[in-house]
């Protein structure tokens, strides 16, 4: 069976995004975990930080669009289309909850076991992806990920009990976790705790916003450049973190000169620009692909973060985390051989006034043809 590489990236430009989504994914959890201090603490605004980041993807995305147009172009553009940037507040508060919730996870467990936890939405998106867009999964399709979520549960699973290895000093043992925390970080996650709450809320916030962004990306907002799509983003984003600060009574304080200088530093706008860069990467990302080879993407950072996190904060890789990655590599070739494809209804190219050219070559690569590939 090979592979249908032109079905998953269509174009090159689409598997660097691939790519660039996966490492700046990667990136993220270290430098978040980095930033932290002795005790797993922040000792900056993280909510303030988070609102920095939304006005930087702002900037980034005010900018790229007056490339092509002028600002007043944007105004108008935004005026004419309020309605979509009313319906983005759904997306926008869920993503709100979603990164300030990886603060406080990422505070709790390792950047491999936040990740691997992360991957319980998988099957969830399975199912609102087909209850969203009505693309129902194959049976080849449901397996790999149930596989994925298999593979991303082993490394929970002590092996020493399976195998009747109890006495850690044993040394025929297998080599799992001897200790639930490292670092004062937990390395099991499955304990019923408010963490297990935490990170569960996160799953859900991430499955719900994905769906529901590409919805809006790929059917009521269809017609609407993808820029100004994340100018409504991100003006409500800001919205939702000024009321989190608001209620959390931090407004006033969160931008006082100290509370300023404390974010002032690299370790914490490396996060900044680390975050408003995968903000852009993942519009681009639900645009031109699919919120389930999001899913696939997000399961490819686990190889890589237990990696460099064994290397950087000396967090032991387990018999488990091998066999983890080994199921997950599976179970993404097994879906490479069906991918969902989800490219729509067929529009006429010069209906797609909003998309510049070299969106529409993304969207198609036979954009020479007379009809062209748009969103369902």
């Amino acid at each position: 069976m090979a592979m249908n590489w032109l079905e998953l990236f269509p174009t090159k430009l689409t598997f660097i995004i691939f790519l660039l989504y996966i490492s700046l994914f990667i990136g993220q959890g270290i430098f978040v975990t980095a930033s932290q201090e002795a005790n797993n603490s922040y000792n900056y605004n993280t909510i303030t930080v988070v609102l920095l980041t939304e006005v930087l993807k702002l900037l980034v995305s005010t900018s790229l669009y007056c490339r092509e147009k002028s600002l007043k172009n944007l105004v108008r553009d935004v005026r004419k289309d309020s309605n979509v940037m009313m319906l983005y507040f759904v997306p926008a508060f869920l993503y709100c909850l979603y990164n300030n919730l990886a603060f406080v996870n990422l505070s709790t467990f390792d950047p491999t076991t936040y990740y691997l936890l992360l991957q319980l939405r998988v099957v969830i998106t399975g199912v609102l992806f087909q209850i969203i867009f009505k693309k129902y999964l194959t049976c080849r399709q449901w397996i790999s990920l149930l596989l994925l979520t298999f593979g991303c549960m082993l490394k929970q699973i002590d092996l020493n009990l399976l195998f009747g290895n109890t006495n850690n000093d044993n040394p025929n043992a297998v080599a799992t976790p001897a200790q639930t925390k490292v670092n004062g970080k937990n390395m099991t996650g499955f304990d019923i705790s408010l963490s297990a709450l935490l990170i569960l809320a996160q799953t859900i916030c991430s499955c719900l916003a994905g769906v529901y962004n590409e919805y809006l990306l790929k059917d009521k907002g269809a017609d609407v450049n993808i820029f100004v799509q994340n100018v409504f983003m991100y003006i409500d984003s800001i919205v939702c973190n000024v009321l989190i600060l608001f209620i959390n009574g931090q407004l006033l304080g969160a931008f006082t000169t100290d509370s300023l200088r404390a974010i002032w530093r690299f370790n914490v706008i490396i996060i900044i620009v680390n975050n408003a860069a995968i903000g852009i990467v993942t519009s681009f990302f639900l645009k031109y692909m699919n919120s389930i080879v999001k899913t696939f993407a997000s399961a490819l950072e686990l190889m890589f973060t237990a990696v460099f996190c064994y290397f950087l904060f000396a967090i032991p890789i387990y018999i488990n985390t091998a066999l983890s990655i080994t199921v997950v590599s599976f179970a993404i070739y097994l879906y490479t051989q069906s991918p969902v494809v989800n490219t729509g209804k067929l529009r006429p190219l010069n209906s797609l006034t909003n998309a510049s050219q070299d969106q529409r070559k993304l969207l198609n690569p036979d954009y020479d043809t007379d009809l062209e590939m748009e969103m369902v």
